[in-house]
């Protein structure tokens, strides 16, 4: 009886809801009719149909048989005439901007020539900013447990003057430690002020910096270190305490330059002996009375080494001279439009190309740069007090760079706001969502909705920021469009790798669509090449695919210490370097390419079907229960396998459901029923991402264990590495091709 009336009130709760939101498309409705000549004339949206419509890039090099004039400007396929049915090359048909043209004008070829041009040219203007840690106090939780938290201040700034001023004396203190120019040094700390100022005060003495990613497992950093022979480490505080044991495997260290602590004093007792310990400051103090000189690089000098995160093995070191470093920064600028009142809040890894390029170009523009750290990114970071407000709130960022994986946790946070709503509230914000989405992509803007509804989702971030740069990892469709509509922003998508200095493609800000990475930046080339494993050719239809060659100045020189996989990796061609990536991609109707597999991801299975992994993960991680993910296919088999790391709240959730809930995060993953259920979710948010039936996993496992870089399971990008997971989950493979 009691199942029978709740069945009821739910039958009588749905008609409720189900009549409001009908009287509210009714009320949209007659909104829409009276409003539509206003937004007509007011927002001009055939302009914006236009702009995201217009032709990016063209094919070039290519004889052509036909009479352009006959056909309308931006009809590309009429254009697409091939002289060669194994390639196609690609050039943007943007012209360069003004900060490009000011700095060919200025004559500005290397990072160090930037910094001297910023610091006379924006003087007192802010320009690189740390927040203040008041103190650090216990805050005892709901559940009676105690952590440490943070009590903080406001931002206190450094000029550009000042900003140069320390770097220059930085760079004139490593030459007072005997560092000299030329020499390889390491940067091994957080994303902070000081590690810019270090790279600088480096690029002032032609010192190639060689960047190390602060998550790195030891070996990583020992490798990075040793093969690079250097004698001076750059790194901070917190990290300090790793070279008790690193140094026994980095005989030729010397010298440990440790960024200090706002609160804490640094222990510098218990190192190697022979080894100097010294805080950053005390180097800038002895540069100050230095009376060496600045020795400026050349364009064609080594700024940095970049290591890779090492997804495919150990951590390849990239060679990125100045030169590379430079051209990046042109095709960005000609890309992202950047204003006066712009602020960039930084808290990516500086080790990672891409932050390192995009914070470049905010010093080039004048734009300050405010730092943050993830655990004190927004109020309720891990890190801040009770009653404390995070970084982007006191700061108040318009641009920010990001990685999809950090966008997915961002959009599956709004997702599980919305569904702990009441149903009137989830049906309530699914018909405001998808009126948004229409009417955006219709052209228009969406004013009334996004200030009742939308903004407040904004203030997450600070409440201004306009404009996400992300980059590193390709951003499906769903976060994409997700995280444009519900933040009030454009989010821009690029496509780029360290050998190209992150220098590739960028979505033009004014492009509609979705999961595409935009056209050729103004400094490079794309070019398709046929791969005929995987059917990919310049000749599909309806448009040309094929692998992604990226030729132009800001290719790489290579890998260091590694000739024969540069050789392999890298080739010159009528005075262009070229890089080929690995990875699949298509150039459509308006010259964009979007990128559709990665050779290294791509497995046959039984039937002859080819599964993209890559690509599967990539949808399948927008699935609220997944936290990470990593499928397997097995040629000999008719369908892939998956090994999922399930998100724990959601799993508890999913655990009450099955009457399960008193069984401890391990129990659950080793559980059956819940295995059987999450399969169920998985293929049903699958046939949501329109994935094809054998890409989705038939059988999976849930681990136990967050993978992290310490497990060695992933890089210090958090990018998979597939070879480690299959080999310590091969029991589990066996286990569930088996069943």
């Amino acid at each position: 009886m009691t199942a029978v009336l709740m069945e009821l009130q739910k039958k009588m709760d749905s008609f409720w809801v189900q009549s409001a939101i009908g009287a509210i498309k009714a009320i949209a409705f007659v909104y829409d009719i009276i409003t539509l000549p206003v937004y007509l004339v007011l927002q001009k949206p055939w302009k914006r149909r236009q702009d995201s419509r217009r032709v990016k890039a063209k094919p070039i090099n290519q004889k052509m048989l036909v009479d352009e004039s006959k056909y309308a400007p931006d009809d590309i396929e009429a254009k697409i005439v091939r002289n060669d049915d194994n390639e196609l090359t690609y050039r943007t048909t943007d012209p360069p901007r003004d900060v490009h043209v000011k700095m060919l004008q200025e004559n500005i070829d290397t990072l160090e020539k930037v910094f001297n041009y910023v610091a006379k040219t924006y003087t007192s203007k802010r320009c690189l900013g740390t927040r203040q840690i008041l103190s650090e106090e216990d805050e005892v939780q709901q559940n009676g447990r105690v952590f440490k938290k943070y009590n903080l201040g406001d931002y206190k700034w450094k000029t550009f003057t000042e900003a140069e001023r320390t770097a220059a004396n930085f760079g004139r203190g490593l030459r007072e430690l005997g560092q000299k120019p030329r020499e390889n040094i390491v940067i091994f700390a957080e994303t902070r002020a000081e590690w810019m100022i270090a790279a600088h005060g480096c690029f002032k003495q032609a010192m190639p910096i060689v960047t190390v990613y602060a998550t790195l497992g030891d070996d990583g950093v020992a490798h990075c270190i040793t093969e690079t022979e250097v004698t001076t480490v750059i790194t901070s505080h917190d990290l300090l305490p790793k070279f008790k044991t690193l140094l026994d495997k980095c005989p030729l260290v010397k010298t440990i330059i440790y960024i200090e602590d706002q609160l804490q004093k640094t222990e510098t007792t218990g190192f190697k002996e022979g080894v100097k310990i010294l805080p950053f400051n005390q180097v800038v103090k002895t540069g100050q009375d230095s009376k060496f000189e600045h020795v400026p690089p050349k364009g064609d000098d080594i700024a940095i080494i970049m290591y890779t995160s090492g997804s495919t093995g150990t951590p390849k070191g990239v060679l990125l001279s100045h030169k590379n470093c430079i051209a990046t920064m042109k095709g960005f600028v000609d890309m992202v439009p950047i204003y006066p009142d712009d602020v960039l809040i930084g808290f990516l890894p500086l080790a990672h190309v891409f932050e390192l390029v995009a914070e470049s170009v905010c010093l080039m523009t004048g734009v300050p740069i405010g730092y943050s750290t993830p655990l004190t990114l927004i109020d309720t970071s891990s890190k801040i007090k009770r009653g404390c407000k995070g970084d982007a709130t006191v700061l108040k960022p318009t641009c920010m760079t990001s990685v999809p994986l950090i966008l997915d946790r961002i959009s599956k946070g709004i997702n599980d706001k919305v569904n702990s709503g009441s149903a009137f509230k989830k049906s309530l914000f699914k018909f405001l969502y998808q009126y948004k989405v229409k009417w955006v992509q219709r052209g228009y803007k969406t004013p009334l909705i996004d200030k009742l509804v939308f903004k407040k989702v904004a203030k997450l971030m600070g409440g201004k920021v306009r404009i996400i740069m992300s980059g590193g990892a390709p951003l499906s469709a769903d976060t994409h469009e997700q995280i444009k509509t519900c933040l009030c922003l454009e989010l821009i998508q690029g496509y780029g790798l360290t050998e190209t200095t992150s220098g590739a493609t960028v979505m033009d800000y004014r492009d509609m669509t979705y999961g595409r990475t935009g056209g050729p930046l103004t400094v490079c080339d794309i070019r398709l090449v046929n791969w005929e494993e995987g059917n990919y050719r310049v000749t599909n239809k309806p448009y040309p695919q094929g692998e992604v060659l990226i030729g132009g100045e800001c290719v790489s020189q290579g890998y260091y210490k590694l000739p024969g996989k540069t050789n392999e990796d890298f080739f010159e061609e009528d005075g262009q370097r070229w890089f080929k990536t690995g990875d699949i991609g298509e150039i459509q109707a308006d010259g964009v390419l979007k990128i559709i597999d990665r050779k290294k991801d791509l497995v046959k299975l039984q039937a002859g079907e080819y599964v993209s992994l890559g690509k599967v993960e990539s949808e399948l991680k927008t699935c609220g229960i997944i936290e990470n993910i990593c499928v397997y296919g097995d040629p000999t088999k008719q369908y892939t396998v998956a090994l999922v790391v399930p998100n724990q709240n959601h799993l508890e959730e999913l655990a009450q459901k099955h009457g399960l809930g008193e069984k401890t995060f391990e129990e659950l993953c080793s559980s059956p029923i819940i295995e059987k259920a999450i399969l169920k979710e998985i293929a049903e948010h699958a046939r949501k991402c329109k994935l094809q039936k054998y890409e989705v996993p038939a059988a999976i496992t849930l681990c136990k264990e967050v993978w992290s870089p310490d497990m060695g399971l992933v890089t210090a990008a958090f990018k998979l590495k597939r070879k480690d997971i299959q080999d310590r989950y091969q029991h589990d493979i066996n286990r569930m091709y088996a069943s």
